[in-house]
Parts: structure tokens; sequence; C-alpha cells
């Protein structure tokens, strides 16, 4: 019987993507804090989910399928461009960066926690196939 690893692993590769991109944007507005105005960006989950939610596969089906009662799967496409959004700043600053310093880190942070419970369950996938595979 094969292993069918994307139904093994379920969403937490793409999952995992969608935190290192995210990452990086969060880590570039930071990084331009005091660079005069520059734009503070990030990655709108919600337009993302909105935008598999209205995806079709070629059978005309909804791309969002479970294949068990409690997995949700496949709701990241890899190839869909991910789409950056300008933030709306709470403060504006004078020379025009909209760039929130606080709200950045803790942008950041919830980012490195979510990162962090995907990649602490894929590991916990793998340990299982591992143990599958050698039948113990």
């Amino acid at each position: 019987m094969a292993i069918s690893f994307d139904r093994a692993l379920g969403i937490h590769p793409q999952a995992l993507e969608f935190r290192a991109q995210r990452a990086e944007v969060l880590a570039n507005n930071l990084a331009n804090a005091d660079t005069p105005g520059f734009k503070a960006r990030d990655v709108d989950f919600a337009s993302v989910m909105k935008q598999q939610e209205g995806v079709q596969d070629t059978e005309g089906q909804q791309k969002l399928s479970r294949t068990h009662q409690q997995h949700v799967s496949g709701f990241i496409d890899e190839t869909a461009d991910t789409e950056l959004l300008y933030r709306v700043p709470s403060q504006p600053s004078v020379d025009g960066n909209t760039v929130d310093s606080q709200r950045e880190i803790t942008e950041f942070t919830q980012n490195k926690i979510a990162f962090e419970s995907s990649f602490t369950f894929l590991n916990s996938k793998f340990k299982g196939l591992s143990t599958a595979i050698k039948g113990q």
C-alpha cells in the first residue's frame, strides 16, 4: 500500500511556506521602520482564503474538500500569487513611513508561533510515518 504524503501531511507543508513568506514580509517592514516614505505591507490570509474558496477544479467541484471530518487541507495553493497588501496605518508618520514597530513585532511573533505549531505538527507526522514504516 502506497503512502500518500499529501494526505498524510495535510496542509502543514503549505502552511509553513505561507508563514515563511509572511515572516520575510514582516522582517522587511521592521528593517525599514526608519526609511522615509516606506509603506508597510502584509500578506492577507483572509484574501488568500477567499481566493481559494472561489477556485474550482476541472470537474467544477470546489477545491476545498475535507478528507476527514477533523481535517482541512488544500486551502493554500502554492501556485497562487499571495496578495501583498499595504497596511492602513493607525498613526502615519510625518515622513510618510507607515511601519508601526510594535505592531510588526506582534505580528511577527504571532506568525512565528503559528510556524512553530505547524512545524511541530509536521514533525510528529514524520515520526508517525517513520514508526509505521519500521513497523514498531
